[in-house]
């Protein structure tokens, strides 16, 4: 649940598909390259990298998994591995210790974003947190989601999470053949939940998951590079709108969303205001929960409604998507490594038994499940660009100010010297000790991993989402098996572990069939009686 989280070829690879406009890019280029390249010398010495061409740089080199090329980078050039794109200076940082030292211990001068003059400035109004500047609007608005969003208020959540995760293996139970659908259906209708204390979504094609969607995907298209000539050429974001359909298209799409998404915000301060005090993001974040009644209308954050009513949108729309994701990556995990699948049951039916569903109270007793949470996020990652603040020296390289800074993080939870030979396989136990019993976290890694991010802007939604996988994988283990579907021979198909979908905001394996069926003869019956203690 990586919230704000964009794949880096979203940043890099894209290019290659996506930037039509070479004429006028090429000549700005190439101003920049030549100023860039006299200061440049004067200031320090950059870091390796592979040449590339005049003007352009390092583009043709790229390619939409363009983590794989990074990470063969490694090899040739080190953990620090510098490129320019038409212009743009790119640092990859491929080890542990570069990412922490950079964008962790020296935070403040790497937490900004690249630019988005379409995607964040216009489109969102520079409300949408994961695009926004490191800014005052930024300081707020995370603090504010720190607090509506750290690891004490979401044992509020719970509830809400535990009754979807009962709703999920049930509609997984009904139809074996859509649990896809049903796991967009489920963490959209979770995070609605814990977001704006919205009732159960019953259906994937429900309206609101739709307005949503639209949204998120007009914004990803708006945020990839060479989507629109302002982009290399700011001065054009001063056209008048009468004279620039991009821009006015731009700008009605924010006034509509922002119509839309502050609704939604009023419609769940108005339930608060009534005396509504249910554990929800809303509840928490826009009203402290110290103040007296008289005073809930008072944001303490300085946040306005519209502020408020973007930061929840971002929440609710990175946050499911990224959850569905990651159950996907989980699923395949079960059909590839049975062995592990057995593992987790055999730990659930010794803990929990069979007369009973695992609840949230179970977790602590339940190492190799918590183990498993880890290695799905650790598995099949995605990354979070910085951007420098100012020019910055390390291990004798200058780094100049406005570099794109991509952490490598798939190469960083692959790492052999970190997680040993078998790294690229799927084995929670590398998260347990002799006694099996879980490790303390890696050092520089959080959860025992990089998926999470970095510094300031690491993922607000991570507790949320450690809880979410929790409870959704000890419900559907312990009621179903899932095995690889069989040809007519009986023999297994097993699907591709190596071949992925990139949406644009999240990565997912390609669509692949399983068989499912429930583990015991009761297990129906005691999902149905757990169901009406809940509802």
């Amino acid at each position: 649940m990586n919230f704000g989280a964009t794949p880096i070829s979203s940043f890099a690879g894209d290019y290659l598909t996506n930037s039509p406009k070479w004429p006028l890019v090429l000549v700005s280029a190439a101003v920049l390259y030549l100023v860039q390249r006299l200061n440049f010398l004067r200031k320090g010495c950059l870091p390796p990298g592979p040449r590339g061409l005049p003007l352009v740089g390092n583009l043709f080199q790229l390619s939409p998994d363009v983590w794989h090329t990074f990470t063969k980078w490694k090899e040739l050039y080190g953990p620090l591995v510098y490129i320019n794109i038409a212009g743009q200076s790119i640092l990859i940082l491929n080890s542990h210790k570069v990412a922490a030292d950079l964008l962790d211990r020296r935070g403040p001068n790497y937490s900004n974003r690249p630019r988005f003059i379409v995607a964040s400035e216009i489109l969102t109004g520079g409300f949408l947190i994961p695009f926004t500047q490191y800014n005052d609007v930024w300081r707020r608005m995370r603090r504010a989601a720190h607090e509506g969003l750290n690891n004490q208020v979401v044992r509020g959540f719970q509830p809400a999470q535990y009754k979807e995760a009962l709703l999920l293996t049930s509609g997984i139970l009904r139809h074996p053949n859509r649990w896809n659908e049903e796991f967009r259906r489920a963490t959209a209708s979770m995070v609605w939940s814990v977001v704006y204390d919205k009732p159960v979504i019953a259906n994937s094609e429900h309206p609101s998951i739709a307005t949503v969607n639209a949204f998120m995907a007009r914004l990803v298209r708006a945020a990839l590079p060479g989507s629109h000539y302002v982009e290399f050429f700011p001065w054009m974001k001063h056209i008048p709108s009468s004279m620039a359909k991009w821009k006015r298209d731009a700008e009605e799409w924010y006034r509509k969303d922002s119509k839309v998404f502050e609704d939604l915000y009023t419609e769940a301060k108005h339930r608060v205001a009534a005396g509504d005090d249910r554990s929800t993001f809303a509840a928490t974040v826009v009203w402290s929960k110290h103040y007296s009644n008289l005073a809930r209308n008072v944001n303490h954050h300085g946040l306005s409604d519209k502020e408020s009513a973007w930061l929840a949108v971002a929440l609710y729309g990175a946050g499911a998507d990224t959850t569905a994701g990651a159950l996907s990556w989980f699923f395949l995990a079960m059909v590839l490594y049975p062995e592990v699948q057995s593992k987790i049951q055999e730990e659930l039916d010794t803990v929990v038994g069979r007369s009973r569903l695992p609840t949230f109270a179970d977790r602590d007793h339940l190492p190799y499940l918590q183990a498993t949470v880890r290695e799905v996020g650790r598995w099949h990652p995605v990354g979070v660009p910085h951007q420098s603040a100012a020019d910055d020296w390390y291990e004798g390289y200058f780094i100049p100010k406005g570099t794109i800074c991509i952490a490598n993080i798939w190469a960083l939870n692959r790492d052999l010297e970190v997680y040993g030979p078998d790294a690229a396989e799927f084995d929670p136990g590398r998260y347990l000790d002799e006694k099996g019993q879980l490790k303390p976290a890696l050092a520089d890694t959080k959860d025992g991993h990089v998926s999470y991010g970095f510094g300031r802007r690491i993922c607000v939604g991570r507790h949320v989402a450690n809880s979410s996988l929790f409870i959704d994988i000890a419900c559907l283990l312990w009621a179903v098996n899932i095995r690889p579907e069989q040809d007519a021979h009986g023999k297994p198909i097993l699907p591709s572990e190596s071949e992925s979908i990139n949406d644009g905001l999240v990565v997912r394996p390609v669509r692949f069939k399983c068989s499912i069926a429930p583990r015991f003869p009761r297990v129906e019956t005691i999902l149905v009686q757990t169901l009406e203690l809940v509802n």
